[in-house]
């Protein structure tokens, strides 16, 4: 069955609205985009969506509570949750510096958790 889906393309600064007919895995059609990387969103978008995971991890001893983290690249979205349950267990000791690396290779999907900012260790 053939269905269709309209996108608002973040690929670029334009937003083009993107709309995409496909049937399972098999794009038969892409229209509205105004650039290469448009075409190239809706294809992902629809077939195997993914994210780049930006949250927070409980920092022990720290100046801060918490400590903002993301993931190294996108990962694919149907493993968000599970991946914000093993990050929402973690509890890191402070200090953290931006870049470092709390989780490698999160669910197996090549991408890393990293610290986005630097935090002292509470005095």
């Amino acid at each position: 069955m053939i269905e269709k889906k309209q996108l608002t393309c973040v690929a670029c600064p334009k937003g083009c609205e993107v709309a995409v007919e496909f049937e399972g895995n098999e794009i038969i059609s892409i229209d509205g985009h105004a650039c290469p990387q448009g075409e190239d969103y809706a294809k992902e978008e629809v077939v195997a969506p993914t994210r780049i995971l930006p949250t927070t991890a409980v920092v022990k001893n720290g100046s801060l509570p918490l400590v903002p983290v993301k993931t190294t690249k996108a990962i694919p979205l149907e493993v968000i949750h599970d991946a914000m349950s093993i990050i929402g267990s973690l509890e890191v000791e402070a200090p953290i510096k931006m870049g470092d690396v709390l989780i490698e290779n999160i669910l197996d999907t090549g991408a890393d958790i990293v610290a986005t900012r630097n935090l002292a260790r509470n005095l």
